[in-house]
């Protein structure tokens, strides 16, 4: 029941930015500078999120090393 409401709740977010997109070329340019902020926003939140998790979890963890204290000589 709970991911047939985060898919409807997606597609309604879809067909929002579609219709924004849709207007754009008849908007004002301050709602096209606020919608390109906000776009670039987005984008740079995702990209942030894939490179992170590519560095984390791409790689695999090796075995640790054993590390013993140095005798005095």
């Amino acid at each position: 029941m709970a991911a047939s409401n985060f898919v409807q709740e997606m597609r309604s977010v879809g067909e929002r930015l579609l219709l924004k997109l849709q207007r754009l070329p008849q908007a004002e340019p301050v709602e096209i500078a606020t919608f390109s902020v906000i776009l670039l926003f987005t984008a740079t939140v995702v990209l942030l999120l894939v490179v992170a998790c590519s560095c984390c979890c791409a790689q695999p963890r090796g075995r640790k090393a054993q590390v013993r204290p140095v005798t005095p000589r």
